[in-house]
């Protein structure tokens, strides 16, 4: 498990560091200001669909279901329903496209309303997202064919795709001349990306032998229980968007630049759930799938105990650099060109209000697999939509006087919500069995990244000392040379206390 862990991590690592690339080609070239804001509607609008009905629901319905026919009935069988599924899927893109785009003004205003008072804003956005919005067809078929893989424990292609879309994008921003505008390259890098990404899955699917093909649909009982999992895991994975369609909302009505804060504080804190909750996530609901295929409920919970222990241990350093020097973090990756000192502290605002929620949000995905891997999910659906409730009650409240940072502590309240309540609920079924010595271990790791936020926050001034006279991007320097020396004073205090403790073994 761990080992497959890595490989996602690995691969998601290159897709974040690329990712940090784009970013700050983007920050350089769109700045912080009205352009950026049309370009990150038009980047989130189609990245909503897909998440509500592509590696969400996709991965929670389709997994545990592949995973018992392939285990009950055989591979042949696991083939012929995930054809049947690719075809259904293939066709509801297409139509939502045809739809989409002709119906694009009012998609954007219903998204950004605030944009309305700025003619040029909206039809910039609204041209930007016409040429995003495919990309969501062949994303959709790249997560597909990724879950198939993942299903098959084949990783590697699916955890490497997103690399594409950030090398895509910065390709298109090189070459500005030779579109309209810089954010139209930017839009045309996404759509791109959509068609390289597909191939790859495809070319991926088709060596392992599960590449799927269009087939006549049948709703059989294999495509009936995807479809009984499938309702819910779409309402619990829209529950989540409807969170972020409620920022970008609220973000529009906000001062220009209040939407590009949170975007770029949201590219810092995506870095651990990319490279943690993600991969973590997938490769912890295929492990309990298939234990619980073969009725070994045991296995699935020390799969389980490993996922959570991993996640801590991975997270905590993250959130003790983006609580204690969010401002220095910001400021080191995206603080060029048109991004300013004034953008790097509001962004900085924003992260430091999502890391306090960054725990819960990553060890989200570990403790949902312990319904989703069973077939259940009504449960983690209606648990969602309770935190999402609670998440919009407290954006509404608090976005007048506190802003974008408002609406980030929102996030964080409404994930420890549903951490929490999923974990109480699996505890009441017997569907989670807390390893006695989690406590212990979360202890030490949260222990050691005390140590290194306050040893990063200490550092800070003589870090801009020792880096103000070098030639090359100082603030990028002093976040390496903070980061770095906190990172290693974590690896050693973290390591060494687990391993004389013995609770090291929790992460085998």
């Amino acid at each position: 498990m761990l080992r497959n862990i890595l490989s996602v991590g690995g691969y998601t690592l290159i897709s974040r560091i690329t990712g940090f690339v784009r970013d700050i080609a983007l920050a350089a070239v769109l700045g912080a200001g009205a352009t950026m804001d049309a370009f990150s509607v038009a980047l989130r609008l189609p990245n909503h669909f897909r998440a509500i009905f592509g590696e969400g629901a996709v991965n929670q319905a389709y997994v545990p279901t592949y995973a018992q026919i392939a285990e009950k009935e055989g591979p042949e069988a696991a083939s012929l329903f995930a054809d049947r599924l690719f075809t259904v899927q293939l066709i509801v893109q297409v139509v939502l496209l045809a739809l989409a785009l002709p119906l694009m003004p009012w998609l954007v205003r219903l998204l950004a309303p605030g944009f309305s008072a700025d003619p040029a804003v909206f039809e910039l956005a609204v041209a930007l997202t016409r040429i995003t919005f495919p990309y969501l067809l062949f994303v959709t078929m790249v997560t597909f064919l990724g879950a198939t893989l993942n299903a098959v424990e084949r990783y590697a292609a699916f955890a490497a795709a997103p690399i594409l879309l950030n090398v895509f994008i910065v390709a298109a921003l090189a070459v500005p001349f030779l579109f309209p505008s810089a954010a139209h390259a930017a839009a045309w890098g996404v759509a791109i990306s959509g068609v390289a990404q597909w191939i790859v899955l495809y070319v991926a699917a088709r060596r392992a032998g599960v590449s799927s093909k269009l087939v006549r649909p049948r709703a059989d009982a294999g495509v009936r229980r995807f479809l009984k999992m499938f309702g819910p895991a779409v309402i619990g994975s829209a529950g989540v968007q409807i969170s972020i369609f409620a920022d970008t909302i609220i973000a529009s009505l906000l001062p220009r630049g209040g939407y590009a804060a949170l975007y770029y504080a949201e590219r810092l804190y995506q870095l651990p759930l990319g490279l943690i909750a993600i991969a973590v996530g997938t490769v912890a609901l295929s492990a309990m799938s298939r234990a619980i295929a073969k009725g070994d409920d045991a296995a699935a919970n020390r799969a389980q105990n490993r996922a959570i222990a991993i996640s801590l241990v991975a997270s905590a350093p993250f959130v003790a650099a983006f609580v204690a020097v969010p401002e220095l973090m910001v400021a080191g990756l995206f603080q060029r060109g048109a991004f300013d000192a004034q953008a790097s502290a509001a962004a900085g605002a924003v992260l430091f209000a999502y890391a306090l929620g960054l725990p819960a949000i990553v060890m989200i995905r570990a403790q949902v697999s312990a319904f989703q891997a069973r077939g259940d999910t009504t449960t983690p659906m209606l648990i969602a939509l309770a935190a999402i409730a609670c998440n919009l009650a407290l954006k509404l409240l608090l976005w007048r006087d506190w802003g974008a940072p408002g609406l980030a502590h929102a996030t964080a309240a409404g994930a420890w919500v549903n951490l929490l309540t999923l974990f109480v609920l699996a505890r009441r079924r017997g569907w989670t069995e807390p390893d006695r010595r989690l406590p212990g271990f979360a202890a030490i790791v949260c222990a050691a990244a005390a140590i290194c936020g306050l040893l990063a926050w200490w550092g800070k001034p003589l870090a801009l000392q020792l880096t103000a006279t070098l030639p090359f991007e100082p603030l990028l320097m002093t976040v390496l040379l903070v980061s770095g020396v906190a990172a290693i004073v974590y690896a050693v205090l973290a390591g060494g206390l687990l391993k004389a403790t013995g609770l090291l073994r929790l992460l085998r």
